[in-house]
């Protein structure tokens, strides 16, 4: 088996600064678990389904495991690690924890990425709103409803945190 020829990676991921070489062939999702050991986004289906791998690239919903790094190289990449920045939790985060919104945990993050992702298109969303932008989140465990109640409840309280782009830390 051959290794595609090294490349130059740079891009700013939670906040920071990264720049490292990989090889030419390596997919987002394994640059972030494997070459920075930030495990929280996690692969499931592999063909970009499940949303198990969600992140946000330049503020946009991506599937991590059909990107090649090499076309996320130089732009600003969030994944669930940055979601709070210097806090213990984003508001999104939060709701998730006091409405039930996961059991195992496997698809939290993507769910949490995605539901960050609405929230900065649309946040004021109306339940339907949520159940359409949510489909592309599959979970095995909770049956949506404490997911839907999580993203309507962190919609409530956005105006509560000062505006920030993810990954990045809270304004003083």
């Amino acid at each position: 088996m051959t290794t595609a020829p090294a490349f130059r990676f740079s891009a700013t991921i939670n906040g920071r600064q990264v720049a490292l070489d990989i090889p030419g062939d390596r997919l987002v999702i394994d640059l972030l678990r494997l070459d920075l050991g930030m495990t929280g986004t996690k692969e499931s289906c592999g063909i970009g389904v499940c949303g198990a791998c969600s992140i946000l690239v330049d503020g946009q919903l991506m599937s991590a495991c059909l990107l090649l790094a090499a076309s996320v190289h130089g732009r600003t990449i969030t994944t669930i690690e940055g979601l709070a920045g210097d806090g213990p939790v984003s508001t999104v985060q939060d709701a998730f924890v006091r409405n039930g919104g996961f059991q195992c945990g496997f698809c939290t993050p993507g769910q949490a990425i995605a539901a960050v992702a609405l929230l900065a298109e649309n946040p004021d969303p109306t339940e339907p709103d949520v159940r359409e932008w949510m489909s592309g989140n599959l979970c095995r465990c909770t049956g949506y409803r404490g997911i839907v109640d999580a993203v309507l409840a962190a919609a409530q309280r956005g105006d509560e945190e000062p505006q920030r782009t993810p990954g990045q830390p809270p304004r003083p």
